[in-house]
């Protein structure tokens, strides 16, 4: 009941009593506090320090509850800047006990690829929540692994892509759904740095990595050119390039690939450790769209052939690991599902299999697979 009508009703004495008498267990209702999902972080590396830590310090629907480090010095270090409880701080040997703290609802795998199926799935028996970060994993076995696992215990999964909780990309996406722009008919999507540190790094052991440059920043590459064009492609030709192998000894360095999509678009990607590019471009029948940088932490840019477009800043961590959490709490929308990885990753093994073929053209059938 609104306040006004409240007042009029008490001052006409018209079951006044009766309407006071409820008043206390309204109140009480309304005040009670949302419930906020607890998540561990599993592996603490930069992009948990400096990224996933600092953004759950602001998230609405989610917190940090817990850390999983094989490191003693950083349970201290982390224990103390974010207030864990002893409880709540796990290595690698005892992650299985998790299953027995009810203040961890997610756990997020921030581990390098060849340990993301291992710690999902454990994660998944343990009955917890799955954020897992991408790549899914180093095959299509192990994400068909991780995907049964979170079935089989009743959890829910999803893949570690904050772009699609990010609102130029949104905007994109709902460009292309809405025909904003017509048809898109030329997508080119763009993600690569330079790598110059320790060759000694996970990133650079194909053992660890699962590949180079596109299992790194590739994957945003080909979830670019699929939401920009907003259909999976049907088939997919690939070459390699290497200007450094003295540096990029087990892992590829830059990969240009080509997309062809079921209602004639044409698509082009270029990934690489050995150069710098951020861009989204999407030439449509009725104008053009594009985002530069369109991959990184942000703030991104964008701009139309009607105009700039341009929304606040705020954490892609902080949206993604929120938009996930309102999944589980209300039902709204998974963003990024785990088929999404996998399908990822079909695309991407089909890719070293076409450079593998002097080139050849792979075919894919991926129908709307992952498709949000």
């Amino acid at each position: 009941m609104r306040r006004r009508t409240f007042n009029q009703t008490v001052a006409r004495g018209v079951g006044g009593v009766a309407l006071m008498s409820t008043l206390p267990l309204a109140c009480s209702m309304g005040s009670k506090e949302e419930k906020k999902l607890g998540i561990a972080l599993v592996g603490l590396g930069s992009y948990s320090t400096y990224q996933l830590a600092p953004a759950l310090q602001d998230t609405q629907h989610c917190y940090l509850a817990g850390i999983v480090t094989g490191t003693p010095a950083k349970e201290v270090s982390w224990a103390k800047k974010y207030n864990i409880p002893r409880k709540n701080i796990y290595n690698y040997q005892n992650f299985d006990s998790i299953a027995d703290n009810k203040d961890i609802d997610v756990v997020y795998v921030v581990l390098p690829n060849s340990m993301h199926a291992e710690f999902s799935i454990r994660a998944a028996r343990a009955g917890k929540h799955v954020i897992c970060e991408k790549p899914m994993a180093i095959n299509v076995q192990e994400c068909d692994e991780i995907i049964k696992a979170c079935r089989d215990a009743g959890v829910k999964l999803s893949m570690g892509y904050r772009l699609h909780s990010e609102p130029y990309t949104q905007q994109v996406k709902s460009y292309i759904e809405e025909g904003t722009f017509g048809q898109p008919l030329f997508v080119t999507a763009e993600a690569a740095y330079v790598s110059r540190g320790n060759p000694d790094q996970w990133r650079l052991d194909i053992k660890r990595s699962g590949g180079g440059a596109l299992m790194n920043m590739g994957v945003y590459s080909i979830q670019s050119a699929i939401y920009g064009c907003g259909m999976n492609p049907v088939s997919v030709s690939a070459q390699e390039f290497s200007t450094r192998p003295e540096y990029f000894k087990e892992t590829d360095e830059t990969i240009t690939a080509q997309f062809e999509f079921p209602n004639g678009t044409v698509g082009q990607i270029m990934t690489s450790h050995n150069a710098s590019a951020n861009r989204l471009y999407v030439s449509c029948s009725k104008g053009w769209m594009e985002l530069q940088p369109a991959n990184n932490y942000g703030p991104l840019r964008g701009k139309t052939s009607s105009g700039p477009i341009s929304f606040p800043h705020e954490s892609q961590q902080k949206l993604q690991m929120d938009d996930f959490s309102r999944h589980i709490l209300e039902g709204a929308p998974n963003l990024a599902p785990g088929e999404m990885g996998k399908r990822d990753m079909i695309i991407v093994q089909a890719i070293y299999a076409s450079i593998a073929a002097g080139g050849k053209k792979q075919k894919l059938d991926l129908g709307t697979m992952g498709l949000v």
